[in-house]
Formats: structure tokens, sequence, C-alpha cells
């Protein structure tokens, strides 16, 4: 009678690739684990050689303390480790690699070449092993350390193969990881060259060195120390000053006990800490490390060991902030009084106080010395004082409307449409197209709060989601300047550098040619530097800079998206982002104009996202809310 058992132990090597789908996602995640298992070797030098982003070859070299002919052997085997012993052992990590997953995973998906010696031995061992089976056991000259070369990743998996992305997207990986590894082991020397090219050549230093090796010479002025120490944990590294925030995100580090992790509550620790000195939408530029006792935190939680738990987060979240706070504080980073503002220093006179508490201007010190009860001749002059800058007021106000006739005249800051596409057959367009022409003794069309366009129409009341109107319009205006690739670009006067980090590098080479459809003229300058030249024409005027790091930094979260269809998905992303910016008072002209612009777009009732646009209110609808 033939057996009903049916449950079987895996193959080690089908094990191993099971392994390898959590710890081998691409080739970033095998630089990650090589460079760990050196530093923990005690390396003072590491080598990083890569060949088309990682596919074809990565190598590590380093000058650690090497392995025994035993332990090259076991270091392939799944769980061998040299870490733990007990269960104990857990809770008391401090080095990176401990689970001894790493080199079986990498082993059993790729073709790997190990050269390892310690230095107390004449002569070294070198072990070739090919999707888990081992080739080739033999003794070799080399020098002291390990050199541990990759080739042909996922080789024997070409699913998973095929589900790596283009050269310029794995590298830009690879440098997120190898500048986390960089910046928690300042003291130890890497390089990196891919493709024959040298990509970093970073000496041993302090923190403070290497971040200005890795990111440029003008990280010098805005960094500024940050230090806090408690019985719980110790906080310490550097912060970028306010006036460096920048619009992209990727240059916020924090390390456990020199370990890069990610946590989210942490990083609104420091966010908070800058409130009220940068301005939203900006990211503070920080490298923070952590020193605390392993045994209040789990590392234990992820196969990539970035997620982490500590056992009293509130106390954390705290001293990171406390920390923070006294940095800016310390180092003058608050925002500066803004002198051009109204502030009342005064009490406000009965008059004033009947007029929505319109603030008094601020006198100067000898006017406020001249103010005397008992003197006529002070109240005269502290009148003449007042009037003269209600006089220089009135003028300012004057001057506010003519500019703001002006700019409505010729509606130069937003976007004006020429181009007219076929409008959707509704009862609310035909209504809202009836109220636009109707005579404005007719008609009502006003702006609520900056956000709202309310108009009156022959059955009640349209009202329009500003935001979301130009959300629509500037949807079809950046995909059609994408497929036509005919964006109007604005020449600059004097062209601005901007620099970038590495990575962002790789993204720009990536989608240089979506970038330049849409206005954006620019040239490269140095290793991470560029030159822009032009700027789209229908953008609101803004630091050239801002405007190509917010495009840069919606490139980035809507990447995994741009490989299916670049023009649809970017146009959304950037019609959301600059939409934003339109949150601000119309004239009616340029109300007339929105309206106008919207009912031209192929579906005014929907942003891109689905969400609505116009809401109508009819008579019956207003009726309804009045009746008890």
């Amino acid at each position: 009678m033939a057996s009903s058992d049916i449950i079987q132990l895996l193959p080690d090597s089908i094990a191993n690739q099971i392994a390898a789908g959590e710890v081998v996602q691409r080739p970033a995640s095998v630089v990650k684990e090589l460079l760990e298992n050196a530093i923990d070797a005690k390396a003072t030098q590491i080598q990083v050689i890569l060949r088309e982003a990682g596919r074809t070859l990565i190598q590590i070299i380093d000058n650690g303390s090497g392995m025994s002919e035993t332990d090259a052997r076991m270091c392939f085997e799944r769980h061998a480790t040299s870490k733990i012993r007990q269960s104990e052992d857990l809770f008391r990590i401090r080095t990176m690699g401990f689970r001894g997953e790493a080199l079986a995973s990498i082993a059993a998906v790729a073709q790997v070449e190990l050269r390892t010696r310690q230095e107390t031995d004449e002569i070294g061992t070198l072990i070739k092993i090919e999707a888990s089976e081992i080739k080739t056991q033999e003794a070799v000259a080399c020098v002291t350390g390990t050199s541990l070369s990759v080739k042909n990743l996922f080789f024997n998996v070409p699913a998973r193969r095929n589900f790596l992305k283009s050269n310029a997207v794995e590298m830009r990986h690879v440098l997120d990881e190898f500048q986390r590894i960089a910046l928690a082991h300042p003291e130890v020397a890497l390089t990196l060259h891919h493709n024959d090219t040298e990509v970093f050549n970073l000496l041993s230093g302090k923190l403070v060195r290497r971040i200005v090796d890795i990111y440029g010479k003008t990280y010098r002025e805005q960094l500024a120390f940050c230090q806090e120490d408690t019985s719980y944990i110790s906080v310490r590294g550097y912060i970028g000053k306010p006036e460096f925030a920048r619009k992209t995100r990727g240059e916020q580090f924090f390390f456990v006990n020199d370990r890069y992790i990610k946590h989210s509550y942490m990083h609104h620790a420091v966010t908070s800490a800058f409130d009220g000195t940068i301005p939203d939408g900006s990211h503070p530029f920080y490298v923070l490390f952590i020193e605390i006792d392993p045994s209040h935190i789990d590392i234990n939680i992820h196969p990539t060991k970035t997620e982490i738990k500590f056992d009293d987060e509130r106390s954390v979240y705290a001293i990171i902030m406390a920390a923070v706070k006294k940095a800016v504080g310390v180092y003058n980073l608050s925002q500066s009084i803004d002198f051009e503002e109204n502030i009342n220093f005064l009490s406000p006179s009965p008059s004033e106080a009947n007029h929505n508490m319109v603030p008094r201007t601020v006198m100067p010190d000898w006017a406020a010395q001249s103010k005397k009860p008992d003197s006529g001749q002070s109240r005269s002059n502290l009148t003449n004082w007042n009037k003269l800058f209600e006089g220089l007021q009135n003028t300012e106000d004057r001057n506010r409307e003519l500019v703001a006739f002006e700019t409505n005249t010729v509606s130069a800051s937003r976007p004006q449409y020429q181009e007219q596409a076929m409008t959707v057959a509704s009862k609310v367009n035909r209504m809202a197209s009836e109220a636009i022409a109707a005579p404005e003794s007719d008609a009502v069309i006003f702006q609520l709060h900056n956000r709202y366009i309310l108009s009156q129409v022959k059955d009640g009341i349209m009202l329009i989601d500003q935001k979301a109107a130009y959300e629509r319009i500037l949807y079809e205006r950046y995909r059609k300047m994408l497929t036509n690739r005919n964006g109007a670009c604005q020449q600059l006067l004097f062209p601005k550098t901007i620099r970038l980090t590495h990575s962002d590098m790789q993204l720009v080479h990536e989608t240089k040619k979506e970038i330049r459809s849409l206005g954006f003229e620019f040239d490269e300058f140095g290793a991470n530097e560029l030159i822009i030249r032009g700027i789209p024409a229908d953008l609101p005027e803004e630091s050239e800079q801002d405007l190509f790091e917010e495009l840069v930094e919606q490139l980035k979260r809507s990447y995994s998206d741009l490989k299916l269809n670049k023009p649809e998905s970017l146009s959304r992303s950037l019609a959301r982002r600059f939409s934003i910016r339109y949150a601000v008072k119309l004239s009616l002209v340029e109300i007339h104009t929105l309206i106008d612009q919207l009912f031209a777009s192929t579906d005014p009732n929907r942003t891109p996202n689905g969400e609505a646009i116009i809401v109508l209110l009819t008579m019956d609808k207003l009726s309804s809310i009045f009746k008890v």
C-alpha cells in the first residue's frame, strides 16, 4: 500500500531561493549585504566594482580579517553566523548582519566567486558556487581580506531577472544603499566604480567630512551639530539650516547603533522641531545617530533590517525633537523677524477695535519717547507721525490696486490656453455656459476663501473647486506637452546652477526627454550639477531650483507607474502637485478665464483621479436646506 505522507523537506537549493526572494530583491540588496559583511570584518578600506548596475558583476573587495578555509565554506550555509550562540544574543546585536542568510541567498541566484585569507595564514581559499552548488574549492594565493564577486544575478531565475528595472533605476538604488553605509561609517574608506568609471572615492575621516564628500562643498555652510545625551539614548549628528531645506526628499537619515533605519514617527519628531522655520512642502537635511542599549529595540522584524521597534517610542520621539530644537536655537537657525510684517505693539484704539482689530503701525523708540500725557505738542507730533504712515499705506494700497489691474488685464501670471477642445455635453455644461454668457447684472460669480468659485446659474448655484479645476487644466496641458514634446520654454536671463544627489541625477538621466518636453531646458555641469537655462513658460513665478526639485520629487513618487505610461502618470502627478500653487486670489477676469479653460477640457466634471470638480446646488436643494 502506497504511503499517504505528502509533507517533505525542501531541498536546500529551493529553500535558498525562497530566502533569496526576501533578502535579494535587486543588485542594491547584494551591495548592501556584502558591504555590511565587510564592515563586520573590521575592514578599513572597501572597493565596490559594478558592471551594468550590478546585473553582470558586483564585486566587493575589503582588507578585513578574512576567513579560514572552514569558515569560507560554512558562510554559504543557511543560518550560518558568527554572531549568535544563544537566543539571548538576539537582543544584544550591534553588528550589521547576524542571520546568516545573505551569502546563502545570493549564492542561490547567482554565480559567486570568493577569495579570502586571514592575516595569520600563508595562503587563502578560493570557492566558486553556482545556484547553491559548489563547483570549486581550492587553496590560492591572495591578499589579506576578502574579495567576493557576484556575477549574472538571477541567471537561473529568469522571471526575477525580468522584473529588474533599467540600469539607471537599479543604479539609483545601489547609490542609495552605498551612501547610507558610507554615512554610517565615515571611518571606513570607500570607493565605487561603475563600468570602469569612478563614482565615489571617499577617504576615511569625520562625519562632517563624509557628508561634504558625498553631497558637495556647498554643504559646509549649512550644517549644524546636534547632540543630546540621556540615560536612555544619545542623539548626535548634523542638521541642515532651514534656508537650505529642499523640495526633494532623500537627504534624511536615521542610524540606530550605526544601522540605517526608516522610521516615520521619528522623522515626524525632526520635522516638528523645524515647524515655523521652513516652508510647507520643504524637507530639512539631517543625519542623526541614535545610540541605545540593544535590549530596548527589536531589529528582527524585517529581513532587510531597515525597520525597527523601540520599547518606549514616546521617549525617543521627545528626546529627538528636543535635540533638534536645541540645535535650531543654539545655532540661531530660527526664522529671523520679518521687518515687513505689521506687528501690533500698542493697544488698539476704540476705532481700530471696531474695524477688525487692524494693528497700528509700529513706532520707533524716539517717537514713543516723545509721547507725554501733558504735552500737546507731543500729541501733535504723534498724530503727524501716524498720518505720515497712513499716507504711505494709502500709496501702497493704490500701487497694489494698479498692479492687480495690470495683472488682471494681461493675465500674465497664470496659464492662458488658447486651444479649445470638445466640450462634454451635459446639463451642467449648458447651465455654466449660460451663466458665463449672461450679463453681469444677471449673473453672480465670486470667489470664496481663495478655494471655491460660486456661479449663479438658472436652476441654482454652481460650485467649482478651484484647485481641482486647475488640476484638470494642468493635466491636459502637461499631457499634450509630453505627447507632442512641445512644451513652451521661457529662457532665463541668468541661468541657475543647482546640485542634485547622485540618485536624483540618475533619475534625471532616465527621464530627461520628459523633463525637456515640459519646457525645462538644462545642461549637465559636473558630476551632479545642472545648469537650468529655461523653465516652462506657464508656471507661476518661483525659484527655478524649487520648481526643478519639486519636479524631481514627483518623478520619484510616481516612477513605479512611469514605465507603463510616462505621459499619463507624469501628467497626473505634476498636475496634482502644481495645482496647489493656484489656490490664490483671482480677479473676475481670471475667474472667467478659469471657467473657460475648464469647460474647454475633455472632462470638466472630474479631476484625472476621478475627484469631483463641480457641484450643482439646485433651487430645490437649496430650499430643502432651510426647511425644518
